[in-house]
């Protein structure tokens, strides 16, 4: 076997670990509440995606968080994932996306 042979061989699977190593393990879900709940994207395996939403307002990180969740009650989501919380600090407002799940 050739020194390329061998580290192309070894530059693989090395690849293919550390792929292995970043993907979640599935997580259980918390019991459905009267109101839509965060998880993270492990726990949206065996769940039923309705959509995305997302959300301008101003203020703090906390009411972007609160306009998400109310956004999601409105849409009758039992759970959430934000994908995208962005600060513009010239006009003091924050973005967030989530996508709803059943």
């Amino acid at each position: 076997m050739t020194a390329l042979t061998r580290f192309i061989t070894f530059s693989l699977t090395t690849l293919l670990y550390a792929c292995s190593t970043f993907q979640g393990k599935p997580m259980p879900l918390p019991p459905p509440t009267p109101q839509a709940q965060i998880i993270v994207y492990a726990q949206t395996g065996t769940l039923e995606k309705m959509g995305s939403i997302s959300v301008n307002v101003r203020g703090s990180t906390d009411d972007a968080d609160r306009a998400i969740q109310q956004r999601a009650d409105a849409y009758g989501a039992r759970y959430y994932t934000i994908t995208l919380k962005q600060e513009h600090a010239l006009t003091n407002t924050w973005t967030s996306r989530a996508v709803l799940y059943r």
